[in-house]
């Protein structure tokens, strides 16, 4: 089956292709959570040693992803009940979600994440409790929203004023601060870019919606994240170096045989904020290959909360990209969940 030409506000089904690499977004950036969970804040490993383990600060089993995947897991199931995240009532339920697994007591969680969301008692909160705390602590941008952009452009494929919406709302829950918002709309718009073209455009896609005022810094931060060795970003718990460090390891990896399994396991090389680097560069990676081309090996293996598996995100990515409607495309022959 061919692909389609999205247009503003679509409804129609995706073609197979589209739809492997929605999937692949999401599956993609839970495999590169659960890779870097192994070494998370030890010494940088070598690339070709990198391997599904158990996680350092989680000492969950190999395969098992951390907090970048368990809260990318409250936007897509969201967006696949409701087929969108910008209404009030969809930003709310993605905060709700937020708190209930942060009442769950997860062993990793970030320190601007947990200090939102403690304080926070429904999650009409959120928002004001981020905005407050960004007032207090401006220069304050760590990379938290930015490892959950997984899932944000699925339900808002093509459309990129809705996009720009969702990636901007989503952020603002717990970071209020521009470049965390920015990063997270640079982005969404790469992956939503991949989905649509299967091309590897990355985040220079979005730099015509970011303002002008920062447009060009933008440019240089991504013009350095391509011209220096990956190894430079570290460390990355800062958004921006996050986002550096993610395209980096991607870029770097380009005219490799195996791009997704090259680009992530130089993205956990790079050392620091594993799991969340390589959560990034695994959505985008994802996006632009598909589910298909990811290691069956990886993905099979992963678990986490509330309890799912690779073919609990699976289905949910399928009904979030159709915008909340049941799949009804058939995949590819061979294709095995």
């Amino acid at each position: 089956m061919g692909s389609v030409e999205l247009q503003t506000n679509d409804t129609r089904g995706l073609s197979v292709p589209e739809l492997n690499r929605a999937v692949g977004a999401v599956v993609g950036s839970a495999v590169g959570d659960a890779l870097g969970a192994g070494y998370e804040f030890v010494e940088p490993p070598v690339v070709d040693d990198v391997t599904m383990r158990r996680g350092t600060l989680t000492e969950e089993p190999a395969g098992c992803w951390t907090d970048d995947t368990a809260m990318a897991i409250a936007i897509l199931e969201v967006a696949a009940a409701q087929g969108t995240l910008i209404t009030d009532r969809a930003i709310v339920a993605v905060a709700e979600r937020f708190l209930e697994w942060h009442r769950s007591g997860p062993k990793d969680i970030g320190t601007q994440t947990k200090a939102v969301l403690s304080k926070a008692v429904t999650g009409r909160d959120l928002t004001g409790i981020a905005a407050e705390m960004l007032k207090r602590q401006p220069d304050r941008a760590g990379n938290g929203s930015l490892m959950r952009t997984g899932p944000v452009a699925l339900a808002h494929l093509g459309d990129e004023d809705d996009l720009v919406s969702a990636a901007r709302a989503m952020s603002a829950l717990t970071h209020a601060n521009q470049l965390a918002i920015d990063a997270c709309v640079l982005w969404t718009l790469a992956i939503d870019h991949a989905i649509r073209t299967a091309e590897l455009v990355g985040p220079r896609v979005g730099l015509p919606v970011i303002d002008a005022t920062r447009r060009s810094g933008w440019e240089q931060l991504i013009d350095d994240a391509e011209s220096l060795d990956p190894g430079s970003f570290n460390p990355n718990g800062y958004v921006v170096t996050a986002l550096q460090a993610a395209w980096s390891a991607i870029h770097a990896t380009r005219g490799s045989a195996d791009h997704f399994s090259a680009g992530l396991r130089r993205a956990v090389a790079i050392g620091d904020d594993t799991d969340t680097v390589a959560a990034i560069a695994g959505s985008l990676l994802g996006a632009t290959y598909g589910l298909l081309e990811i290691p069956v090996e990886w993905r099979q293996g992963l678990a986490g909360w509330p309890g799912y598996h690779d073919v609990d995100l699976v289905r949910l990515a399928m009904r979030a990209a159709q915008r909340g409607r049941d799949d009804t495309q058939p995949w590819p022959d061979g294709f095995r969940i």
